[in-house]
């Protein structure tokens, strides 16, 4: 069709007002200052993190109780583990690809039910079939969630803080990891494993209200070529922003024009020409990772149970050690802005594996705090500067299925981990197991090192420009 004088705009000229109001919209989100707003919404999405991290947390406190009850063998005892991983690997994979589709907030706000309710049934399973399938199902609700909350932050946060808060939403994590820990120490020995389940189900129901006033991404509005929703969203942000604010908001900051969607499915675009590199990199680093860590962490309190420490001492060991990680995780976060993402990331996850390493060839009690404490310092800093990371390097129109392909891939590993180490411990010991798990980590550090790209003080459209 041709077009003339008088007969209305030409594809072109839509084209470049559409990309005026992209950069409007986007410039706009990126000036406005950080407030109580901003962050009340990070509350809310560390929040659910938090509760995230307790549930899957749970089994690394309850493992000795629930063998015994059900007189589980090692494999199974593995299985218990993998049968979450495996959810979540499921879940992070289908949810990215239905938030970069549907958007951010519809995902988000239902994820919880999932592993809610798998959470109430499995303080009431009757055999190692039922609990195994009830980790399943709390480990899709959580891997539904992962890829979503990082996006979602990574896209209202002002690329000036941003690396810092996605580092501080990671420390929750490990947060919840103690705060399970420490619920653990008070309810395990006293109401028994399952009593543990209840709680974390009641939890659920509170993320569930809390993530009513979560907005959908303006950033996801823009790339699906919804401008006037956008803008609706963002008037209504900015009018909050500026009450907390107390005065005018500084001038719309000039942003590339982000692309719009295409006709190609997400995971095309990932492994695209100009994605490629960075995916292989992003998923090798999470497989490496997270099959080095869940490998040992998943059974060191039972190890150290076996060893003949109570249940309650060797949860109490876990827990202590895990406090250490604190500012493991404050460290990177700021150091993210500092010295940038890849310089961080490669630091924490070398000195995870040296720790790690260092941990398997402990054999005296003071060797294994001192070590241990170190050893939980840098896994809360890798941890952070990793998920920051991450949904920084995807382009938004398929950032959510990078994170959950990412994390799919992590999952992969973290149900390889749990399964290859009783093999590994029974052959030849404690030490060779966790040399394995420094070995693994160290691959994912140097391959960052090698392909991952900076983006340090980069606003995400010129990250994926």
């Amino acid at each position: 069709m041709a077009y003339h004088a008088g007969s209305g705009p030409s594809p072109g000229d839509v084209s470049r007002v559409g990309d005026a109001a992209a950069r409007d919209l986007t410039g706009r989100l990126e000036r406005l200052p950080l407030t109580r707003y901003q962050k009340r919404l990070f509350v809310i999405i560390a929040t659910a993190w938090l509760f995230d991290s307790m549930d899957l947390a749970a089994l690394t406190f309850v493992l000795a109780p629930i063998s015994s009850e059900f007189a589980l063998t090692a494999w199974q005892a593995g299985m218990l583990a993998s049968g979450s991983f495996v959810g979540m690997a499921v879940g992070a994979s289908t949810a990215g690809a239905l938030a970069d589709r549907f958007g951010r907030r519809p995902v988000f706000t239902t994820s919880m039910l999932c592993w809610g309710l798998a959470s109430f049934i499995a303080a009431f399973s009757w055999d190692f079939t039922s609990l195994l399938i009830c980790r399943f199902f709390i480990g899709f609700g959580m891997g539904a969630e992962f890829p979503v909350a990082q996006s979602l932050l990574a896209e209202f946060v002002p690329s000036k803080v941003r690396g810092r808060y996605l580092g501080y939403l990671e420390g929750f994590w490990p947060l919840g990891f103690i705060t399970c820990g420490a619920v653990s120490l008070v309810l395990v020995p006293t109401l028994g494993w399952r009593s543990l389940y209840v709680l974390l189900g009641v939890l659920s129901l509170y993320a569930l209200y809390l993530r009513r006033s979560i907005p959908e991404s303006v950033r996801w509005y823009v790339v699906k070529g919804r401008h006037g929703d956008a803008s609706r969203t963002l008037d209504e942000i900015e009018e909050k922003v500026a009450t907390a604010y107390g005065q005018p908001l500084p001038p719309v900051e000039d942003v590339p024009a982000s692309a719009e969607a295409s006709g190609r499915a997400p995971v095309m675009e990932l492994l695209g020409r100009s994605y490629r590199v960075r995916t292989v990199m992003i998923w090798t680093l999470w497989f490496c990772v997270l099959l080095g860590y869940y490998g040992i962490t998943t059974w060191q309190a039972k190890l150290l149970a076996d060893g003949g420490m109570t249940v309650a001492k060797s949860i109490g060991f876990v827990l202590g050690t895990a406090l250490c990680g604190i500012p493991g995780f404050l460290i990177a976060s700021w150091l993210l802005e500092r010295i940038g993402r890849r310089p961080t990331i490669v630091g924490f996850v070398l000195l995870s594996a040296i720790a790690a390493y260092a941990y398997g060839q402990m054999g005296t009690t003071v060797g294994l705090v001192i070590v241990g404490c170190f050893m939980q310092f840098c896994f809360f800093g890798m941890w952070s500067a990793l998920y920051a990371y991450t949904p920084e390097i995807f382009a938004t129109r398929f950032r959510a299925t990078g994170c959950g392909t990412a994390s799919t891939f992590g999952r992969i590993g973290a149900v390889v981990g749990p399964l290859i180490m009783p093999t590994v411990l029974a052959a030849w010991g404690n030490g060779a197991a966790f040399a394995v798990a420094a070995v693994f980590m160290a691959i994912g550090a140097v391959t960052v090192a090698v392909l991952g790209p900076e983006t340090r003080n980069k606003k995400l459209e010129e990250v994926s420009a």
